[in-house]
């Protein structure tokens, strides 16, 4: 009787059990998944229906939380795990070598990125068209938001300075204040002059910046627990503020910005996949894919790097040395989104003033579109600051930022996924390269 009894209320409630141990089995990247599309769902009911401040208000901070929490392990992981992997390698010629390899990936890429941008730009013609009042009013409405960007992005250092200032004069502040190039500078030359140093002496540097970096891998690890909330929070907010109008008015400039990086995106990364190593291409953006939600969400690929370190290693079989070296280094100077961004809004703008690029000129914005990418911060809305410079180079109106401004900050979670993708493919193809 007992055992019937217990057999019974076991079968009755087995099958809730199930299903809950299915909800608990879900992958990250499906929680992420839902949880993007739940916080757009909510936006869009916030701002249709009026609550926009409840959401800013109180779901926006846990979204906050959530970029602050990752953002907090990007410094020590990034120094700690650059220099081990630096040092590791216990050999400056393979240093030097997977370094030219890794620089010479990210500037072709990003070349190939502004390229396509300029084709599209050329082919579609999206500035052409753009009603006279429509224009008048996006200037005025993000006038000054665009001053205020275009007077730090005039502020900016010469391509001189930037080489310059890559050297720290002080690490720690450099370390505390997040100069990210200074960081990489810094941990690179520690780590070859690690391996310079006796073996017996190299141990408990090694062994103590290690721990470091496992410590914060782990980190990561319990951070990205809370991650579907976080992008739920942000997504929301961000949808709640602009609503899917601002994209109406600037559709032919959006649809051909995000046509771009999604062609590069199938058609230079999954060629890179598919010729240079022997990783399957769908195999490649399934094991990416919590990265790219993270990026997305987030408009940041320095804050998504430990996300995109752990990705990249566990679910792609990319060495720790290999990743440790190449994406601290790619999330810093490799942007082929932001890249095509810039080649298409210089030539919109320049299209909307009814001013012709000659072929000097776009080859202009190829080089600095390229060359500034570099100096880039992986932080929301950064390529603003850099397409002033590339707006200045051919003599477009500067104010003319004014006119993406609305839908800038879209395009900027879909160019930051670019961003990150390119990070990974670059670690996947130096792997290969290196047979490991």
């Amino acid at each position: 009787m007992h055992g019937g009894s217990a057999a019974t209320i076991q079968e009755r409630h087995g099958r809730p059990d199930n299903e809950d141990a299915k909800l608990r089995k879900l992958q990250l990247h499906t929680k992420i998944l839902l949880a993007l599309l739940a916080g757009m769902v909510l936006g869009i009911l916030a701002n249709r229906l009026g609550f926009s401040d409840f959401v800013a208000a109180y779901i926006k901070p846990l979204g906050s939380v959530f970029i602050r929490l990752i953002s907090m392990v990007v410094v020590p992981l990034v120094f700690s795990s650059l220099l081990v992997g630096t040092a590791s390698l216990n050999d400056i010629k393979k240093l030097g070598r997977i370094g030219t390899k890794t620089l010479l990936y990210y500037m072709c890429t990003t070349a190939i990125a502004v390229t396509i941008g300029l084709l599209l730009a050329n082919t579609f013609k999206p500035g052409l068209g753009l009603a006279e009042d429509v224009r008048a009013d996006l200037v005025k409405s993000s006038a000054g938001q665009v001053d205020t960007k275009i007077g730090a992005s005039l502020e900016k250092p010469t391509v001189i300075d930037l080489l310059l200032n890559i050297v720290p004069s002080n690490p720690v502040e450099a370390l505390v204040e997040g100069r990210m190039l200074q960081i990489i500078f810094f941990a690179l030359l520690t780590g070859i002059c690690l391996m310079l140093i006796s073996p017996e002496r190299r141990a408990p540097v090694m062994s103590f910046f290690e721990g470091v970096s496992d410590l914060m891998i782990k980190m990561v690890h319990v951070i990205m627990r809370i991650a579907p909330y976080g992008v739920f929070a942000l997504i929301a907010a961000v949808v709640a503020d602009f609503g899917t109008g601002i994209l109406v008015v600037l559709f032919k400039y959006s649809a051909v910005v995000t046509a771009g990086l999604i062609l590069h995106v199938i058609v230079v990364y999954s060629s890179a996949i598919k010729i240079f190593t022997r990783q399957k291409v769908g195999a490649f953006f399934r094991g990416i894919r919590p990265a790219q939600l993270i990026a997305f969400s987030s408009s940041s690929s320095s804050a998504t790097l430990p996300v995109t370190m752990e990705c990249t290693e566990e679910n792609l079989g990319v060495s720790a040395r290999i990743c440790s070296f190449v994406l601290p280094l790619g999330a810093t100077i490799n942007m082929d989104g932001t890249a095509l961004y810039q080649g298409v809004a210089a030539v919109f703008i320049a299209q909307v003033y009814g001013i012709d690029l000659t072929i000097a000129q776009q080859l202009m914005i190829v080089l600095t579109a390229t060359l500034a990418s570099v100096g880039t911060p992986g932080t929301p809305a950064a390529g603003i600051i850099t397409l002033a410079i590339v707006l200045k180079s051919i003599n477009v109106p500067l104010e003319g930022i004014a006119l993406i401004w609305g839908a800038d900050r879209i395009l900027d979670m879909c160019r930051s996924v670019v961003n990150v993708t390119g990070d990974a493919s670059c670690a996947v193809v130096i792997s290969a390269s290196e047979d490991r």
